[in-house]
C-alpha cells in the first residue's frame, strides 16, 4: 500500500486545484491599487466643525509590492504630489504599512511627511465594507519658509476605490 499524498492540516484551508501537492495559493495583494486618501487635524474639539479639521484629500497609489517594499504616489492635484517609498507588513494583525512621502511637483518640491498605517480587519457581520487604512501622518520637514512647521501631526483614513480588484 502506497503512502496517500500529503495533505495540509484540517486548520489550513487549500482550494481544490486538482494537483493534492500544489501548495496554498497567497491571497491577492491588499495593498495594491487606487485608494482615496483622507487626512485630518488632531483636534479634540467637538464643537469644532467637521469641515475645519480637513487637512488633505487626495488619491493614494500603491504601485507595486516586492518583499515588503512599494512605491506609490500621492496626489492632491497635478502640481501638488509626494513620490512614496515604503514597507508593508502584511503578516502581522493588523497588517501595517510605513511610508515616507516626498514633494516632487511644483508646490509640494522638498516638503517631506511620514505615514504609519494600519489595514482594518473585515467585520464577519459587516455590510457594504470596503478594505481600509487607518493611521497618522506627521511633516518630517518644515516648509512655506517655516510657516508649515516639522513635527504637526494628522490622522488619516484611506478608502480602497471600487474600481480595484486588489
Amino acid at each position: 500500500m502506497s503512502p496517500s499524498p500529503w495533505r495540509p492540516p484540517m486548520s489550513m484551508p487549500v482550494p481544490d486545484l486538482g494537483h493534492p501537492w500544489m501548495p496554498p495559493c497567497p491571497p491577492p495583494n491588499p495593498a495594491l491599487g487606487t485608494w482615496t486618501y483622507r487626512s485630518f487635524r488632531n483636534n479634540p474639539d467637538i464643537e469644532k466643525d467637521f469641515n475645519d479639521l480637513e487637512f488633505g484629500r487626495g488619491e493614494l497609489t500603491i504601485d507595486e509590492l516586492d518583499h515588503g517594499h512599494f512605491e506609490g504616489r500621492l496626489s492632491f492635484g497635478d502640481t501638488y504630489q509626494f513620490r512614496l517609498r515604503g514597507t508593508a507588513d502584511l503578516n502581522s494583525f493588523p497588517a501595517s504599512i510605513r511610508f515616507q512621502g516626498v514633494g516632487d511637483t511644483k508646490d509640494s518640491k522638498g516638503q517631506v511627511y511620514d505615514y504609519l498605517g494600519f489595514f482594518v480587519p473585515m467585520w464577519s457581520n459587516g455590510e457594504n465594507q470596503r478594505p481600509a487604512i487607518v493611521g497618522t501622518t506627521v511633516r518630517t520637514v518644515a516648509h512655506d519658509g517655516g510657516r508649515a512647521k516639522a513635527g504637526v501631526v494628522g490622522s488619516f483614513i484611506a478608502l480602497r476605490r471600487d474600481d480595484e480588484a486588489g
